[in-house]
C-alpha cells in the first residue's frame, strides 16, 4: 500500500526547500547546463560527492542478480575446465652465487681474472643484471642444446610429459631449440643478497633437472673461459705496446740531452738564472724610479725660476733665496739700498742730490748682480736636468734588456719542460705496462672464478602449474567482477527516467512530485464498480476526488503545494500540462492537479487543448459536439463551460476535431478566450498534446505562466525528455518542474533511497476504507 504519510512528508520537505531557496521570486527553470551524472540504478547522490558510489553498485547488482550470478558461474566453470585440462608443468631450481670482488691470493695489487670493476662509481647492480642476461643468452642456450642434443629431442621440443607418446619430430634447428630453452628458463635474483635462483620449467621433471644442470655448468665454464680469453688478449696487447714505448722512451731521452747541450743548459740553471734576472730587474727598476723623481724635481725648480721677475729683486720668492747664499746676499744689498733711498726721499731730498744718486747707483748694481746670479742658476739647472735625463734613458735601456733576457729564458724553459714531460710520461707508461704485464701473467695462472653453484638442481616432485586452487579462485573472482560489470552494463543500457534523482540530475529541472500507480485493491474496487454499472470514471483520472485518502490523492496534493510554493509572489494562474510523447499520463496528471487545486476552494477550469486526441469529454462523460474548437470559430459558443462533479472544478472540452489545430491555438481568438478564462477563474489548467509529436505544446507554452512536464517512470527515455525540455526552452517557455507519473513503488529503486514513499497507511483508517467500499455501491452525485 502506498504511504500517504510518506508522500505528505516529502511534499512538505519540498515546500520548505522551495521557500528557503526562493523566498521572494519565482523559480524559473532553464535548460542550459550539462545534466549531472546519475547512478545506474537512478539513485541520487548528494552534491559535492565524487568517486564510486558503492551503495548504488550494490543496488544495481541486487536488481540484476540473476545476470551477475550467471556470468560469474559461467566464468568460474570455464576457468575450472581450462585449468583441469592443462598439462602439468614441473620446475627445477638451482642457486648461484655471484662475487663481483673475488678473492686475491697474490694480494690486492694483482687483480683476478674475473675482476669486474673497482672505484667509487662502479655499481654492482649493473654487473648482476649483466650476468642474468648472460645466463639467458643465446650463446649459453645454444651450447646446452648442442651438448644435450635437445634439437633432436621431441619430448623437449613439444614439452610432453614423461609417459606421454612423442609426436612426430619435425626439422628443428639448434637456434629454434635454443629459443625454446630460453622461453622456459627464468632467473630470479634473491633480494638483498648476491644470490640468484635459476628456474627451468618442463613437463618432464627429470628432463628439467638435467637441462638446468647443463645450463648452470655451461654458464660457469663460459664465465671463466671468457675471462681467460680477455686476459690473454690483454697480455698480448700490453707486450706489443711495451715494445713501442721502449723506442719512444729512448728517443725522448736523447732529444732532451741534445737540447741541453745546444743551449749550454745545466740541470739546475733555469732557477738560478731566473732568480738573478729577477733581482737585477728589481734593482734597475728602483734606480730608474729614483732618477725619474729627481728629474721631476729639477724640472720643477727650473720652471719655478723661469717665472721670477728681476725688475724688483725684493719681490723674488724666498724659496729660491734659501737655495743660493750669494743670491740672498745680493737681494739683501738691494733691499738696503732701496730703503736708504726711500729714507732720503722722505727727508725731503730730491733725485738730484748726490746721496740719492749714490743710493740709485747701489740699487742698480745690486739688481744687475741678482740678474746675473739668476742666469747662472738657470744654466746650472739646465745642465743638471740634461744629465738626469741621460741617466734615466740608460737605466730604462738596461731594464728592457733584462726583460728581454727573462722572456728568452722562459722560452728556453718551456721547450725544456716539454721535452722533459714527454720523456717522463713515456717512462711512466712504460713502467705501468711492464707492471700490468707481469700482473696479467700471474692472474692467468691463478684461474679463479667468481661464480659458484650453491645448490645443484634436484628432480622436482610437485608441479607448479596449473595451480588449481588459485586458478579457480581467480576465475570466481573474475566471474564476480564480470558479473558486476554485466549488471552495471544492463543498468547503463536502461536509459529511462526512474526516480526523482533522475529528474533533477539528468534533466536539470525541479522535481514537483510523483504519482504512484493505482494500488491493486483500489483498482479491483474500481473495476468491480464498473462491472456493476456504477457511474465511476473509466480510469484513475478522478481518483483524487473519488478516493481522497488514497496515495494518488495525497501525491496530487503534494504536487499542488509544490507548484504553489515554487512561485509564492507570482503564482501560476495559467498552467500547461504536457509530456514528451504519448502514453505518459499528462491528461491524468492534469486532472489530478486540477482536482487538487479545486479542493482548496479556488475556482479552477480544466481546458482540453489536445485538439487531435481529446480525452476530457470521455473522462467526465460529456458530449464533444461543442467545446473549445467551436468557441474559437464562433463566439456564440464561447461560454459553453460545464461544471464537473468535482466542486469548484469546471471543464472545457475540446469539441469537434479541427483540420488545423496548431493555427487555432496560435490565433488571436484563442488568446482572447484564454484571457477571459483567466479573468473568470483562479487557475486555468491546459491539457496539451505531447511536445515532440506536434507543435501545439510549444505554441501553448508561450501563452501560459508555467509548464508542468510529465514523464512516465520506467518508460520515458532520458534523451526524449531532454529533447522535449530543450524544445520548450528554445521558445522561451517557463518550465515549473517535472512530475513523475505511474511510479511503481515496489521497484528496487525505491527500496532504499525513497523508502518514505513505501511506508504503510498513516490515517487511512477503517472509516476511510469504508468510503472506498462505498464507491462500489453508492452512485456518484450528478454535478
Amino acid at each position: 500500500m502506498a504511504s500517504i504519510a510518506g508522500l505528505y512528508a516529502i511534499g512538505a520537505h519540498v515546500e520548505r526547500a522551495a521557500r528557503l531557496a526562493h523566498p521572494n521570486r519565482p523559480n524559473p527553470v532553464t535548460y542550459d547546463r550539462e545534466p549531472k551524472a546519475a547512478s545506474p540504478n537512478g539513485a541520487s547522490s548528494e552534491p559535492g560527492e565524487s568517486g564510486i558510489d558503492a551503495l548504488a553498485i550494490w543496488r544495481t547488482v541486487l536488481k540484476y542478480w540473476a545476470t551477475a550470478l550467471a556470468t560469474a558461474l559461467v566464468i568460474a566453470v570455464a576457468v575450472a575446465f581450462y585449468t583441469l585440462g592443462q598439462t602439468k608443468i614441473y620446475e627445477a631450481t638451482t642457486t648461484v652465487q655471484f662475487d663481483p670482488n673475488p678473492p686475491r691470493p697474490l694480494g690486492g695489487k694483482v687483480e683476478a681474472v674475473v675482476e669486474m670493476g673497482s672505484g667509487p662509481v662502479w655499481d654492482p647492480r649493473e654487473y648482476y643484471e649483466t650476468q642474468y642476461q648472460i645466463i639467458q643468452s643465446m650463446r649459453v642456450a645454444t651450447a646446452v642444446v648442442t651438448e644435450l642434443g635437445l634439437h633432436r629431442d621431441a619430448g623437449f621440443v613439444y614439452n610432453t610429459p614423461k609417459d606421454a607418446p612423442l609426436p612426430k619430430m619435425g626439422n628443428i634447428t639448434e637456434e629454434q631449440a635454443a629459443e625454446i630453452l630460453r622461453s622456459r628458463l627464468k632467473v630470479e635474483p634473491v633480494k638483498g643478497s648476491r644470490l640468484a635462483l635459476l628456474r627451468l620449467q618442463d613437463a618432464n621433471p627429470e628432463r628439467a633437472q638435467r637441462v638446468l644442470s647443463s645450463v648452470v655448468d655451461t654458464y660457469v665454464a663460459q664465465n671463466i673461459q671468457i675471462a681467460l680469453d680477455a686476459t690473454v688478449n690483454a697480455n698480448d696487447w700490453l707486450k706489443e705496446q711495451m715494445a713501442k714505448l721502449k723506442i719512444d722512451l729512448e728517443k725522448s731521452e736523447m732529444d732532451l740531452h741534445e737540447y741541453k747541450k745546444n743551449n749550454n743548459l745545466l740541470s739546475a740553471a733555469f732557477d738560478d738564472r731566473s732568480n738573478m734576472l729577477r733581482e737585477q730587474m728589481g734593482q734597475l727598476n728602483q734606480l730608474l724610479t729614483s732618477v725619474r723623481a729627481k728629474s721631476k724635481e729639477v724640472q720643477a725648480r727650473r720652471d719655478q725660476l723661469a717665472k721670477v721677475k728681476v725688475d724688483d729683486p725684493s719681490q723674488m720668492p724666498a724659496s729660491e733665496l734659501l737655495g743660493n747664499i750669494l743670491l740672498s746676499q745680493f737681494r739683501s744689498q738691494y733691499i738696503e739700498a732701496k730703503r736708504a733711498r726711500e729714507a732720503l726721499i722722505g727727508a725731503g731730498k730730491g733725485p738730484n742730490y748726490d746721496e740719492v744718486k749714490a743710493a740709485d747707483a747701489r740699487m742698480e748694481e745690486s739688481r744687475r748682480a741678482v740678474l746675473l746670479e739668476v742666469k747662472n742658476i738657470q744654466g746650472a739647472l739646465d745642465r743638471e736636468l740634461a744629465a738626469v735625463r741621460q741617466q734615466e734613458s740608460g737605466l730604462a735601456g738596461l731594464l728592457e734588456q733584462s726583460k728581454k733576457e727573462a722572456l728568452e729564458l722562459n722560452l728556453l724553459e718551456i721547450e725544456h719542460n716539454r721535452l722533459r714531460r714527454s720523456k717522463e710520461n713515456t717512462e711512466k707508461l712504460y713502467s705501468l705496462l711492464l707492471e700490468r704485464t707481469k700482473e696479467s701473467d700471474l692472474a692467468r695462472m691463478l684461474n679463479v672464478n667468481n661464480v659458484r653453484v650453491l645448490d645443484r638442481p634436484r628432480v622436482p616432485r610437485v608441479p607448479v602449474r596449473p595451480n588449481v586452487v588459485l586458478n579457480i579462485g581467480a576465475g570466481i573472482l573474475i566471474g564476480l567482477l564480470l558479473g558486476i560489470a554485466t549488471a552495471m552494463g544492463r543498468a547503463m543500457l536502461d536509459r529511462t527516467i526512474k526516480t526523482p534523482g533522475d529528474v533533477e540530475q539528468v534533466l536539470g529541472v525541479s522535481f514537483l512530485g510523483l504519482i504512484p500507480e493505482l494500488e491493486p485493491s483500489k483498482e479491483a474496487a474500481l473495476q468491480k464498480a464498473r462491472r456493476r454499472g456504477r457511474p465511476i470514471s473509466p480510469g484513475r483520472e478522478l481518483i483524487v476526488h473519488e478516493m481522497p485518502t488514497s496515495g494518488i490523492a495525497e501525491a496530487s496534493r503534494s504536487i499542488r503545494t509544490n507548484i504553489l510554493f515554487t512561485a509564492p509572489d507570482k503564482p501560476y494562474k495559467v498552467m500547461l500540462v504536457t509530456s514528451a510523447a504519448m502514453g505518459e499520463g499528462k491528461t491524468t496528471v492534469a486532472c489530478c492537479i486540477a482536482i487538487a487545486m479545486a479542493q482548496t476552494g479556488k475556482r479552477v477550469i480544466l481546458v482540453d487543448c489536445d485538439l487531435r486526441r481529446p480525452r476530457l469529454h470521455r473522462i467526465f462523460q460529456r458530449p464533444s459536439d461543442v467545446g473549445l474548437t467551436t468557441a474559437l470559430v464562433d463566439e456564440a459558443h464561447e461560454d459553453h463551460i460545464e461544471q464537473s462533479e468535482v466542486p469548484n472544478l469546471s471543464i472545457y472540452v475540446a469539441g469537434p476535431h479541427p483540420p488545423n489545430p496548431a493555427e487555432l491555438l496560435q490565433s488571436e481568438r484563442f488568446r482572447t478566450v484564454l484571457k477571459r478564462l483567466t479573468g473568470k477563474f483562479d487557475y486555468v489548467i491546459l491539457d496539451s498534446p505531447p511536445v515532440l509529436a506536434v507543435t501545439d505544446a510549444a505554441v501553448l507554452s508561450t501563452l501560459v505562466d508555467g509548464v508542468v512536464m510529465v514523464t512516465r517512470a520506467f518508460q520515458t527515455r532520458k534523451e526524449l525528455a531532454q529533447h522535449a525540455l530543450r524544445r520548450l526552452t528554445d521558445v522561451g517557455a517557463h518550465v515549473a518542474g517535472v512530475v513523475l507519473n505511474a511510479v511503481n513503488l515496489t521497484k528496487d529503486e525505491y527500496k532504499y533511497s525513497y523508502q518514505y514513499y513505501r511506508r504503510g497507511g498513516y490515517y487511512e483508517d477503517d472509516e476511510n476504507r469504508k468510503r472506498v467500499s462505498q464507491v462500489e455501491v453508492a452512485p456518484r452525485a450528478a454535478s
